[in-house]
């Protein structure tokens, strides 16, 4: 059968189109993906994101901001999540559902004219109906936050420390007071109560990337005399004791919500520890990384979690060899210094040890 010219460029058209649109599939769609969602309360939006795509980070790619509906960054409980596709590419959009609709209190009727005690008219209220859900919520690592700073290795040597307590203890809990001595800013009246942790070298380089400072307390200052400073202890998150050290609170940027998002370069790095003292790497566990805000680290940035092969021995050559790096989990970096950061891992597949790689997802 003979094909017209038109014809065969359409049917060409057509074939172009749909394997546009299967190798965009087959680069950011899960398989099995739904083609549309109804958001549920509880939902998150990596949770979602997770059901369309392979890798969630990349939802920004594919989230079509629809400028006729109010806030379309926010998605409530009851909003469709609808899958489509534009020249071959998929496009996640929004039909907003009942839970992002306001309402609103209709105000009384005024009484008569005249009245002595004439009601006002209430004003309008607007309140929604249901809160945005969020990405990853600040309370999934809120415990986490202040696990303490990264300092200089002279920090916490200068600092003023604990002298002695007023009831003469050696150790002390909330409600005590408690005398330190130092070199203080009359200006500030918190401080954080810290004791040495770990030293971190960079397992590739030997380079010491910074001193841990453990936050073990909050105090206020109460009453000054020179150098002397009484104080009230006024939280604990563990025992507070002679020798401790004080340091200003630190006043650094808190997120609220944080949105998941690869590095803007490339990044490889390895896990330097696990925080708790465990060698084993699981689901919500912080690890350290060797990587920081030098190497291009921000918070939010998610990386890939690459388990190390492991060493096995060939019979026939009779030598060692290393099998392949194989990708194992996905952390999030939620606290960022200049040469390392805390990360919460994701997702894991497997068990993760301290010396995994990370690095670009």
């Amino acid at each position: 059968m003979k094909i017209r010219p038109g014809l065969s460029l359409l049917l060409c058209l057509l074939l172009f189109s749909s394997g546009m649109a299967t190798a965009a599939e087959d680069s950011l769609l899960r398989e099995g993906h739904p083609d549309q969602y109804e958001v549920k309360e509880g939902d998150t939006l990596w949770g979602i994101a997770s059901m369309f795509l392979k890798d969630p980070w990349y939802w920004p790619e594919i989230w079509h901001v629809n400028p006729s509906i109010d806030n379309p960054h926010l998605i409530y409980p009851g909003d469709e999540i609808v899958l489509n596709y534009v020249g071959g590419d998929p496009q996640l959009s929004l039909k907003r559902g009942p839970g992002g609709r306001t309402y609103k209190l209709k105000p009384e009727q005024r009484v008569r004219q005249g009245d002595r005690y004439e009601k006002l008219e209430p004003r309008v209220r607007v309140e929604p109906l249901s809160g945005a859900i969020p990405a990853i919520p600040l309370d999934a690592v809120a415990s986490l936050m202040s696990t303490g700073r990264i300092v200089e290795e002279d920090t916490l040597e200068l600092a003023p420390r604990i002298l002695s307590g007023k009831s003469e203890r050696l150790i002390f809990g909330p409600g005590d007071q408690f005398y330190a001595r130092g070199q203080w800013d009359e200006n500030t009246s918190v401080y954080g109560i810290f004791r040495e942790g770990n030293v971190y070298l960079d397992p590739e380089t030997e380079e010491i990337l910074g001193f841990e400072a453990i936050e073990v307390g909050l105090a206020r200052a109460v009453e000054r005399s020179g150098d002397v400073v009484t104080f009230d202890l006024t939280s604990v998150k563990e025992d507070v004791r002679i020798g401790d050290r004080l340091m200003p609170t630190e006043e650094r940027r808190v997120e609220s919500t944080f949105y998941p998002t690869p590095p803007d370069r490339k990044v490889e790095g390895v896990i330097m520890t696990v925080l708790g003292g465990v060698t084993q790497v699981g689901r919500n566990d912080v690890v350290v990384i060797n990587r920081g805000t030098s190497a291009g680290i921000d918070v939010g940035n998610v990386l890939a979690i690459a388990k190390k092969g492991a060493y096995v021995r060939d019979r026939y050559n009779r030598d060692m060899v290393q099998l392949p790096t194989e990708r194992a989990g996905i952390l999030m970096v939620f606290r960022a210094f200049e040469k390392m950061a805390y990360g919460l891992v994701l997702q894991t597949q497997e068990p993760l040890r301290v010396g995994d790689v990370v690095r670009n997802p």
